[in-house]
């Protein structure tokens, strides 16, 4: 499997770190706007092509699939441009950051029979995939899930806190894991869905903290906190409150709501959320079927989040 990894930040180190785990995989081209960088790195990691032009490498015989680690802002143009060239693609989170983009996709996706997939981490982390084994096995059943998203950014910097050439965004990115893990998790649409942000940043033009409520054709509930004015613990924090039990997920850790740590051992492969990510990708092109995280499964968390933004949009309009 030949793989075209485009962007060679933060996130790209980290798929190629995991993608060398992975038996029968090379990453065979690299694509970055910034040559230089791209020319270091694929040194470094021993990639035979680069290039700065994402057209290219879509062009090249030597690639079978993208995985796509670029602004956000680019994300859904790139999806559909890779599989119009006949490639699979996976997309890290998030999928767009409009609501008609996120239907392009997903309606290109269709279109080819390729592979497309969203980078929905949480998905795959083995401290969240044990709650959804609990869920299927009929032991568990979440009432409400409490969730924060907490980081400290008032500036333009990357996960490596190095300065960013675009901005990020609370709602459109962050708050993605979450949603789609909830509807995920519960196996229930979203019915209702509201939202409030506060004062936006003079500079970066954002709001820098939000809060946000859901509730399924259920009945269950989401309350997520995000916030990049934090100067404090940062990651995301969720909270599984059940019927049986409570769960508190930290990245790969998970514990009991009395700080009880719960053996994940045997849950998965790896405990590398990204790694097994990429797996799946992988696994889903070899085997001609749908990944977890295609399009298609994800596609709900973008109808909430664009009816979120549009909520905000409708604020915005109160005198």
């Amino acid at each position: 499997m030949r793989i075209g990894l485009v962007g060679a930040g933060a996130f790209g180190e980290k798929h190629l770190k995991s993608l060398k785990t992975i038996d029968g995989v090379e990453v065979t081209a690299l694509a970055d706007h910034d040559k230089e960088r791209a020319t270091k790195f694929a040194e470094r990691c021993g990639i035979p092509f680069t290039t700065t032009d994402y057209d290219e490498m879509l062009g090249t015989d030597n690639v079978d699939a993208v995985i796509l680690c670029t602004p956000t802002q680019m994300h859904a143009d790139q999806a559909i441009k890779a599989m119009d060239a006949g490639k699979h693609v996976e997309v890290e989170i998030p999928l767009a950051d409009s609501w008609e983009d996120a239907e392009a996709v997903a309606k290109k996706q269709k279109e080819t029979g390729l592979v497309c997939m969203a980078g929905h981490t949480r998905r795959f982390n083995p401290s969240h995939q044990y709650v959804k084994q609990q869920i299927d096995a009929g032991k568990f059943n979440i009432q409400a899930m409490d969730v924060e998203t907490f980081f400290f950014r008032r500036t333009n910097i990357n996960a490596k806190g190095e300065p960013r050439s675009w901005t990020d965004h609370l709602l459109w990115h962050h708050s993605a894991h979450t949603i789609d893990i909830f509807q995920y998790m519960t196996g229930s649409k979203v019915k209702t869905a509201n939202i409030i942000q506060g004062p936006k940043h003079p500079d970066l033009g954002i709001a820098m903290d939000m809060s946000i409520q859901l509730k399924t054709e259920a009945g269950q509930i989401l309350t997520l906190a995000l916030s990049f004015n934090n100067d404090g613990p940062l990651g995301t924090f969720f909270r599984y409150i059940g019927d049986t039990a409570t769960y508190i997920a930290r990245y790969d850790d998970l514990v009991t709501g009395r700080e009880e740590p719960v053996d994940l051992a045997g849950v998965a492969i790896s405990n590398n959320g990204i790694e097994l990510q990429d797996r799946e990708f992988i696994a889903a092109i070899r085997e001609g079927r749908e990944p977890n995280s295609s399009v298609h499964r994800v596609i709900e968390c973008y109808r909430t989040i664009g009816q979120l933004a549009k909520n905000l949009e409708d604020q915005d309009g109160w005198s």
